[in-house]
């Protein structure tokens, strides 16, 4: 699933792909935020880490869970 993450003044956005829960990325994500901690340390599929300042934050989408179906279906 990806999570992708907007940042104040970036006119881009952080994608991560992460085989994580929906409902344990989202309660990861505003616990940093509402706890006031000044990070946020998500890692991706591949182990790579990403450290995220909280206050930078614009908003968070969280991908579906489900998989997508590939090719034609009769």
């Amino acid at each position: 699933m990806d999570i992708k993450i907007g940042l104040a003044e970036s006119p881009r956005e952080l994608v991560i792909a992460s085989a994580g829960d929906q409902d344990e990325i989202l309660a990861q994500v505003t616990r940093a935020i509402e706890g006031g901690e000044p990070t946020l340390t998500m890692s991706d599929e591949r182990g790579r880490k990403f450290v995220v300042r909280t206050e930078r934050i614009s908003y968070v989408e969280v991908g579906n869970t489900t998989a997508r179906a590939v090719g034609f279906a009769s």
